[in-house]
């Protein structure tokens, strides 16, 4: 095969800044946190976001701000848990425009180990953690092969690889989604759909914030540094940093990466200990 040389347009290529114009994206659990800084950060580059939340509000709220600074967003409220209604709300979107990029963002954290761990809990975190992702793939993936491909994120957790301490349903969902990662990824690669993951350590979320004042009422500062100093680098990520990573790993430029699963952790995985 004849050698490839560079060319100046590879170079300039870099001046789009991972443009998403024209893009539509659809972001579960987009109402807040994480899903709500990717929603930002898409809609700040150009990308037409849809948002899907359990509380219609927060999704709302998350519109709002798109479109004060000038981007465009709607908002749905759907149960990722519900395979009908998480069908009829993509169906509904399909029906009016190609969607380009799928973020399965929408999840549940619990605390406890295999015995504290009731059946319930445990099939509530798989549902949401697991089933959920499922559902939203299995609702667009034929959209996306008739439509000449797309880009599937999956938000998983370090929990899925290194087994967290008193995460026992959660980290065996995040695991789980790390393994459908790379099933969907070598399924639908000769399609044009490429499939990543995201394993984020802590990060800085209003649930961080619920938990420490839930469990840790009047210590909720010494809590959150004595967590935050558990990742090498000494303190949580920031929603925004995830955000940067999905906008890449959903661009254009990304178009050679497929069936990986991006620690951004700190540290935690390889320097910690």
């Amino acid at each position: 095969m004849e050698k490839r040389s560079l060319a100046l347009s590879d170079f300039n290529a870099a001046n789009t800044s991972f443009r998403l114009d024209g893009k539509i994206a659809v972001v579960t659990g987009g109402g807040s946190g994480i899903g709500r800084a990717i929603s930002l950060r898409f809609a700040a580059a150009g990308a037409m976001v849809r948002i899907l939340d359990l509380n219609l509000s927060d999704a709302e709220a998350t519109v709002r701000l798109i479109v004060q600074n000038g981007g465009h967003a709607a908002a749905f409220a759907c149960d990722v848990t519900d395979q009908p209604g998480v069908r009829k709300v993509l169906s509904g979107i399909f029906a009016k425009e190609r969607m380009h990029i799928l973020v399965n963002n929408a999840g549940i954290s619990h605390i406890g180990n295999a015995e504290s761990t009731s059946e319930a809990d445990f099939d509530r975190v798989l549902l949401v953690n697991v089933k959920g992702y499922y559902n939203c793939i299995h609702a667009c993936i034929a959209h996306m092969k008739t439509n000449g491909g797309g880009a599937i994120l999956n938000i998983a957790s370090i929990a899925g690889t290194s087994g967290l301490g008193d995460r026992f349903a959660y980290s065996t969902s995040k695991g789980a989604v790390i393994a459908m990662t790379y099933s969907v990824a070598k399924d639908y690669v000769q399609h044009n759909i490429r499939c990543n993951c995201i394993s984020p350590g802590r990060v800085h979320t209003p649930f961080v914030d619920g938990y420490l004042k839930k469990n840790y009422p009047g210590r909720e500062a010494e809590m959150y540094d004595k967590l935050a100093k558990t990742q090498p680098i000494g303190r949580m990520g920031e929603p925004h940093e995830v955000a940067a990573l999905a906008h890449y790993l959903c661009s254009d430029e990304a178009a050679f990466v497929t069936g990986t699963d991006y620690p951004l952790d700190g540290g935690f995985l390889r320097l910690h200990g």
